[in-house]
């Protein structure tokens, strides 16, 4: 059993709680929020876009709550410290909990900077627990499937590779660009992260984007180039008109067929091949679910996780980067 203490109890600490209640070899042990509210339990308006939460008290009988991190992680029945504050403390806190001798899963973006990243990473690399960054796509079972399927060749070469992320505008702490990174980063950065995944570090990028609400860049359109790959490109942001639907889309134009998903869409995973429509039946998990229960048992089984690394995260931020500065000079961004 492993026991987990989780830091930020905002909507991220709330789903990450949710996933480990399914877990029947974790248990959280321990919360921990500069909010006293929040410190006590109380999770009432901790929405989100996939998942909008109907949990709103945590079970304090069974969890300590604290207030300072560095209480929970000179816990010694604590095994696991998942962090889900906001991007900019980071590296502080996955430096910190590593150094105390605890696993860590901490949310994405990997760090508000490359230089924090690469704080990270290096603090990882000498690490003799693990870390995982929670990059949830890559678990995701449609987007998993799109991995497996682009790697065995099951319908020959990528032709073309379109993803879209789109959302209402948030609050908090996201409105302020300088801790958030905007869209660019903290939402986009899925798309970005997966891009990579399935095709390893574009070349080059030719993006175009606006700043809204944060300062930063909120919506963004990004072309990857790529040798072997005609076209990738994946748009996103988060400053839609009110009501507009949470959007999370890709097709993939094979050789041999088309895939198709659509989150809002009975059956999300579609392929179209020889006049067939096929919906692709896939478990009925969120990515949340399955990246906390893969990590939980890489530490049952004391083996390093690889689906997603430290070194991962530094690449999406250094191609978020790229893409940032492609923007700002209206000119290819080479790699």
């Amino acid at each position: 059993m492993q026991r987990i203490g989780i830091i930020g109890l905002g909507m991220m600490g709330r789903t990450h709680y949710e996933a480990y209640s399914k877990l029947p070899n974790a248990q959280v042990a321990a919360i921990c929020d500069i909010n006293p509210r929040r410190a006590a339990g109380d999770l009432s308006g901790t929405g989100g876009n996939v998942l909008q939460g109907g949990l709103q008290q945590l079970p304090m009988d069974r969890i300590v709550g604290l207030r300072d991190y560095r209480d929970l992680l000179k816990r010694t029945d604590i095994d696991i410290v998942d962090i889900c504050v906001p991007t900019p403390w980071h590296a502080e806190l996955v430096v910190a909990a590593l150094a105390a001798g605890k696993h860590v899963v901490s949310e994405k973006p990997l760090a508000r900077t490359i230089e924090q990243g690469e704080q990270i990473a290096a603090a990882v690399a000498k690490a003799k627990t693990f870390h995982m960054p929670a990059m949830c796509l890559r678990f995701w079972p449609q987007w998993a499937w799109l991995k497996e399927a682009i790697a065995g060749g099951r319908y020959g070469a990528v032709k073309s590779a379109t993803f879209r992320r789109f959302a209402t505008p948030l609050s908090n702490w996201y409105t302020d660009g300088k801790q958030s990174g905007g869209a660019i980063l903290d939402l986009h950065v899925h798309d970005v992260d997966f891009v990579n995944h399935l095709f390893g570090t574009p070349r080059a990028v030719m993006a175009r984007g606006h700043r809204d609400y944060s300062g930063e860049i909120d919506h963004v359109s990004t072309i990857y180039l790529y040798d072997n790959v005609p076209l990738v490109t994946a748009e996103g942001g988060w400053c839609m008109s009110e009501n507009f639907p949470f959007r999370m889309q890709f097709t993939v134009n094979f050789q041999k067929a088309t895939a198709d998903y659509d989150l809002a869409r009975p059956d999300t995973l579609v392929v179209y091949q020889n006049g067939k429509t096929t919906p692709i039946p896939c478990a009925k998990e969120h990515g949340y679910d399955a990246e906390l229960r893969y990590f939980v048992n890489c530490i049952e089984q004391n083996k390093r996780p690889t689906v997603v690394t430290a070194a991962d995260g530094v690449a999406a931020l250094k191609i978020v980067d790229a893409e940032n500065r492609s923007i700002a000079s209206q000119q290819i961004v080479r790699l």
